[in-house]
């Protein structure tokens, strides 16, 4: 099993227990944010944390299931390529600022959390991939080197 230096065990397990702690929170924030008011504000202000909470939702489900794989890995249950696979960060979509401005301050923290810690798994996703990427390439190297050695001969 051949790792990068910046990505092991520990730190898996360790974003891990972040990420459910945050997916708890934004669960009991977001299920407890009930706008009782009416009008017009009342309802932007209802579409803000419907969006906000569906958005914030998936960004931490993806950090999971990304770590949740990560986990499954080291601890022999997945392969490398069942991993290269199965394991590529989706994209973010960030929290939109108009949004962002309708939410207590409290719901507006969790969903930047959320963010930064996505950043975080994608960044680790990147190097993850490039670490594959770059083996990869080299294997097509040596293969087109034998190509031409064989078509030559």
């Amino acid at each position: 099993m051949h790792m990068p230096a910046d990505l092991n065990r520990t730190i898996v397990e360790d974003l891990y227990c972040e990420a459910l702690m945050l997916a708890d929170e934004v669960r009991s924030v977001f299920d407890l944010t009930p706008v009782r008011e009416t009008g017009e504000q009342a309802d932007r202000i209802r579409l803000a944390v419907s969006v906000e909470g569906l958005r914030t939702t998936t960004r931490v489900m993806h950090v999971l299931a990304w770590l949740l794989n990560h986990r499954a890995f080291f601890a022999g249950e997945l392969s490398e390529f069942q991993l290269r696979r199965h394991s590529k960060l989706p994209a973010d979509r960030a929290p939109d600022e108009e949004n962002l401005v309708l939410l207590s301050p409290e719901t507006r923290k969790l969903a930047l959390e959320s963010q930064r810690l996505h950043q975080r798994i994608a960044r680790l996703d990147d190097q993850w991939s490039a670490r594959f990427e770059s083996r990869q390439s080299g294997v097509l190297s040596l293969h087109e080197r034998l190509n031409k050695a064989i078509s030559q001969g």
